[in-house]
């Protein structure tokens, strides 16, 4: 039953935090630090494509409207801008990964990347605001959040999110609501990708044997229903608000953490 608890507990820490400025690989290994209880990969693959799930359901509309109604130079464009953005992504994530980087697993440095990630989208924030608004997404833009998006995917901490939302904002796309939508529409395809590509790892090495298929459905699901009111209430806050509270959480949040960490607690 604990347990069970647990599994409920992550899977709504993935929902609120994957697709907010926050960074959910932040506050899933803090959870892990702080007795959640060491998961396996295949599970916390499965609680992040409930999260892209959701997403994917948000956006379903705009999605077909770009597969279908492609031929419109509009859609066009914006279509190709995505394939770009996600294409970057892909082969700069590929590099990473062949020269053996790896995901750290200490919360010192994903203390360090809240407090300084932080600081910067208080003063991306500041510098996008000056700018004229726009909603166009040029190709400086898509190139940008591709590069932004890797960056985010080597250094836990920084939120993916975070990072090509405010790559967008600051390349040229100054609208809040323009950028998010762009940012999360890269990332639908590159989560896939990337979860699908873990999950064939996990799957070739025998890691589906001894999982717990219960836990991991129930992960799933509450991260899926989680993670769709949670983007549901972001696309709707940053019509009217900015990002500042949670770059402040995040100060609060590393600052507090570093402060913990070496007296061992």
């Amino acid at each position: 039953m604990i347990d069970l608890l647990h599994v409920i507990l992550l899977g709504i820490i993935e929902g609120i935090t994957e697709f907010l400025p926050i960074s959910s690989t932040g506050h899933l290994l803090i959870a892990e630090k702080l007795g959640l209880g060491h998961r396996s990969d295949l599970f916390n693959i499965g609680i992040q494509a409930g999260a892209i799930l959701a997403v994917t359901l948000i956006y379903w509309k705009r999605i077909w409207q770009l597969f279908t109604q492609w031929r419109e130079p509009a859609n066009r464009d914006y279509l190709l801008k995505l394939v770009v953005a996600f294409l970057i992504t892909a082969v700069l994530g590929f590099i990473a990964v062949k020269h053996g980087f790896k995901l750290p697993e200490t919360v010192t440095p994903i203390a360090w990347a809240l407090v300084l990630g932080g600081f910067w989208m208080i003063g991306a924030e500041l510098l996008a605001a000056r700018q004229p608004d726009r909603s166009a997404v040029t190709w400086r833009v898509a190139i940008l959040v591709g590069v932004a998006q890797m960056l985010a995917g080597i250094f836990p901490g920084t939120s993916r999110s975070a990072a090509t939302i405010f790559a967008a904002m600051l390349a040229g796309t100054s609208n809040r609501a323009a950028a998010t939508e762009f940012a999360f529409l890269v990332g639908i395809p590159t989560m896939y990708a990337a979860t699908g590509y873990e999950l064939l790892k996990v799957l070739r090495g025998g890691g589906a044997a001894h999982e717990n298929w219960i836990a991991l459905t129930l992960g799933f699901v509450v991260s899926a229903i989680v993670a769709f009111v949670a983007v549901k209430w972001l696309l709707g806050y940053i019509r009217t608000h900015r990002f500042t509270p949670f770059a402040i959480y995040r100060i609060a949040l590393g600052v507090a953490l570093l402060l913990l960490v070496p007296t061992g607690a």
